[in-house]
C-alpha cells in the first residue's frame, strides 16, 4: 500500500511540476519580447480547450484506450509542443511572431489540460483496485501536487528562466518524463459495455444543463462563471507586475522584483493549508457564507496588489499572497462539495463537468480577454508611447483596483440574489 501511495504522490507531483513551470511566470518573458500586450490570450486559450478537450480524452480513455496509456499519450504530445514553443522562443530572439509561438503553445495546453483529470482517474482507480477509500487517501497524496508546483516555480525563478522561453523547455521536458512514468501505473479498465449506452450529448456531460432548470443552481452556476472571472488574473499579471517595480530605482534590487515567482508561490503555500480548513468553515458557516468569504479573498487579493510594493509595501503583497488561498479554495473546491451533495448520482460527474466548463472554461476565457483589455488600456499603451515607470505602476495600481471593484460587486449581487439557508450539523 505504501508503495502505490509512493508512486501515486511522484505522478501528482510530477503533473503539476509541468504547470508551475510557467503558469505563473510565463506573462513576464511574454512582456519582455513585445507580446504583453497578448498575454490574455495564452491564459485565456486554457479556458477554450478546458471547454471540450478533456471531455474528448475522457471518452477515449472510456471506450477505446486505458486510462494510463491516455494519459502518457497526452503528455508526450504536449511535452513535444511545449518544448517546441521554447525552441522557436529562443530562435526568434527578443522579436517572436504572436502567430507562430501561440500555435505551439496552444497545441500543448490543448493536450495538457485533459491530464489533470485524467491523472485524478488514474489515482482513484489504482487506489480503488487497492482497496483503500479515496476520500481519505487521496487528499495527502494530492498536496504533493502542489509542492511540484511549487518547486518548478522555484527552479524556474533560481535558475533565472522567468523572463525567458526556458521555463517552458523545463515544462515540456518533464512532460516527457511524465509520459514515460504514467505507463509505470497500475492499468485502468476500458468501461466499453457502459459507456457505448451513453450518447456523445451525455458523454460530454451536457446532460448536467438541466441543472438550469432549478432556480438556485442556475444562480450557483451563473456566479461560478462570474467568479471564474478572477481565476487566471493573478497568474497571467502578477509576475509581470512585480517585475515592472525593477524600472524604478528604489525598487529595482528588492527581492520581490529580482525573485517575483518565489514571492508568488506564497500564494500556492497558502492554497495548500487553506484546504485544511475547508470541512470547518462548510460544516458550521455553509456554502453561501463560505463563497462569500472567497470573493472578499479575491477583493483583498487584488486590493494589495493594487496598494502594495516590493519595498515598504511588500507586506501588502504577502498578504495578497495570503488571501489567495482562501479565495481559490474556499470557492473551487467548497463549490465542488456542493455540486456534489445537490445534484442526483445519475448527472453528478455531468455537474462536477459543468461547473468546471462554467469556472475554468468560460468564466476564466472571458474574465481573461477582459483583464487584458484593461491592462492593455491602462499599462501596456501607455508604456510603448513611453510613459516613465511611476506612470506605468500607476496603470497597474487602477487595473488591479477595477479587479478588486469587480469582485466586490460579485460579492454584493451573490449575497443578495443567492438563496440558501444553511442547517448546522452541530
Amino acid at each position: 500500500m505504501l508503495n502505490l501511495k509512493l508512486r501515486l504522490t511522484l505522478l501528482n507531483f510530477l503533473e503539476f511540476a509541468v504547470w508551475g513551470a510557467y503558469l505563473t511566470s510565463m506573462g513576464t518573458y511574454l512582456a519582455g519580447v513585445g507580446l504583453g500586450s497578448h498575454i490574455g490570450w495564452f491564459y485565456s486559450v486554457q479556458g477554450i480547450v478546458s471547454i471540450f478537450m478533456p471531455a474528448l480524452m475522457g471518452i477515449l480513455a472510456d471506450r477505446w484506450m486505458e486510462g494510463q496509456k491516455v494519459l502518457s499519450l497526452c503528455h508526450f504530445l504536449a511535452g513535444l509542443f511545449m518544448i517546441g514553443a521554447s525552441l522557436y522562443g529562443y530562435q526568434a530572439g527578443s522579436s517572436p511572431d504572436f502567430g507562430t509561438l501561440f500555435s505551439f503553445y496552444t497545441l500543448s495546453v490543448a493536450f495538457f489540460m485533459p491530464t489533470i483529470a485524467l491523472s485524478y482517474s488514474v489515482a482513484y482507480s489504482a487506489l480503488e483496485k487497492a482497496g483503500l477509500d479515496t476520500v481519505k487517501a487521496f487528499p495527502p497524496i494530492r498536496v504533493w501536487g502542489t509542492i511540484g508546483f511549487i518547486v518548478t516555480m522555484w527552479i524556474v525563478d533560481l535558475c533565472g528562466l522567468q523572463s525567458t522561453p526556458g521555463q517552458w523547455l523545463v515544462s515540456g521536458g518533464l512532460s516527457i518524463v511524465m509520459a514515460a512514468y504514467s505507463l509505470t501505473m497500475p492499468r485502468m479498465p476500458i468501461k466499453k459495455d457502459e459507456s457505448q449506452h451513453k450518447t456523445l450529448f451525455e458523454a460530454l456531460g451536457l446532460n448536467a444543463f438541466k441543472l438550469f432548470l432549478n432556480p438556485r443552481m442556475a444562480v450557483f452556476m451563473v456566479f461560478a462563471m462570474l467568479l471564474g472571472f478572477c481565476l487566471q488574473i493573478s497568474n497571467g499579471y502578477a509576475n509581470p507586475f512585480i517585475t515592472s517595480f525593477g524600472s524604478i530605482a528604489e525598487y529595482a534590487d528588492t527581492f520581490g522584483v529580482q525573485h517575483a515567482n518565489i514571492l508568488i508561490s506564497l500564494s500556492q503555500m497558502s492554497e495548500t493549508l487553506c484546504i485544511l480548513l475547508i470541512p470547518f468553515f462548510l460544516s458550521h458557516f455553509g456554502i453561501k457564507k463560505v463563497v462569500l468569504i472567497a470573493l472578499l479573498g479575491w477583493v483583498l487579493r487584488f486590493a494589495f496588489f493594487g496598494l502594495g510594493n516590493p519595498g515598504s509595501g511588500v507586506w501588502l503583497f504577502l498578504l495578497s499572497m495570503i488571501v489567495y488561498g482562501v479565495a481559490f479554495d474556499f470557492f473551487n473546491i467548497s463549490g465542488s462539495l456542493f455540486i456534489n451533495q445537490e445534484t442526483d448520482d445519475s448527472i453528478r460527474s455531468s455537474a462536477q463537468g459543468l461547473f468546471m466548463m462554467m469556472t475554468n472554461g468560460l468564466g476564466a476565457f472571458v474574465g481573461t480577454l477582459v483583464a487584458q483589455a484593461v491592462i492593455n488600456h491602462y499599462v501596456f499603451t501607455p508604456q510603448a508611447s513611453g510613459a516613465t515607470g511611476d506612470e506605468v505602476i500607476a496603470g497597474w495600481q487602477c487595473s488591479w483596483y477595477i479587479f478588486a471593484a469587480y469582485a466586490l460587486i460579485v460579492a454584493v449581487l451573490f449575497a443578495i440574489l443567492f438563496r440558501y439557508k444553511h442547517v448546522s450539523k452541530d
